[in-house]
């Protein structure tokens, strides 16, 4: 079992969760530090509905990776933010549509420098040719794991 273990840390596996929970942690510091209150999830979310507005609720579940539940908490957080507005379908009651706020349009408008500039601080010291190829091997895991929504490109 022991080497099993010790096979896996020569893996890209172990070295992805690592890096994606370093830049989770650092992306939320650097937004603090830039007097942005919002988190990565937030922004992804006010992307996605600055691209498609008025999404149902449960497509942003499932855009944004999150489950019926988290998904709710977030925009209950982004509603009090005013960052969004829930509205009730008027055709099945059941179903809600988020929309973005002038205030969301405002705050993701704000945040896109900041997102370049601590874009730019993670890539420090990589050469176009290291992050070219980096992003090629990143897509091809994600095509492994048939996760090909997620390799939509994030340019704004």
């Amino acid at each position: 079992m022991k080497d099993v273990l010790a096979d896996l840390e020569n893996t890209m596996l172990p070295w992805l969760g690592r890096a994606m929970k370093s830049i989770d942690f650092f992306v939320l510091d650097y937004f603090h530090a830039c007097g942005l209150e919002l988190t990565k999830t937030q922004l992804i979310i006010l992307r996605i509905l600055s691209k498609n507005d008025g999404q149902p609720q449960q497509n942003l579940a499932f855009l944004a990776k999150r489950d019926k539940t988290s998904l709710t908490r977030l925009i209950n957080t982004m509603e009090r933010k005013k960052l969004v507005t829930r509205v009730q379908s008027k055709d099945d009651k059941r179903i809600n549509h988020i929309y973005i706020t002038q205030n969301g349009q405002g705050l993701l408008k704000a945040a896109v420098p900041i997102v370049k500039k601590a874009v730019e601080e993670i890539q420090k010291g990589i050469t176009k040719e290291e992050i070219e190829q980096t992003i090629s091997v990143l897509k091809k895991i994600s095509k492994n794991v048939n996760a090909d929504e997620l390799t939509a490109p994030l340019n704004h």
